[in-house]
């Protein structure tokens, strides 16, 4: 049995789910959902520029000496008073 992975996200599909589309130069893309397939042929969209995506989650990852929370001093999370 083989199991494919969705051309848009990169998540297996499991064998009787999906979708096969083939476009005219002989590609062939299986979607495991039909938001995958609106994404890709519909909008046109880069699967590395969506969050949701297997792809996207990579490119969009932050480098380990990095964290995500901003430092703010306390000077200026106060505000000014007249």
């Amino acid at each position: 049995m083989e199991q494919y992975k969705c051309s848009f996200c990169g998540d297996t599909i499991e064998i009787g789910t999906g979708k096969m589309f083939v476009k005219k130069d002989g590609m062939i893309m299986y979607f495991c959902k039909s938001k995958c397939e609106k994404n890709s042929l519909g909008l046109k969209r880069a699967p590395r520029k969506l969050k949701w995506t297997a792809k996207g989650s990579k490119a969009n990852a932050r480098p380990k000496g990095q964290s995500s929370k901003k430092t703010v001093s306390k000077k200026e999370n106060k505000r000014e008073k007249k």
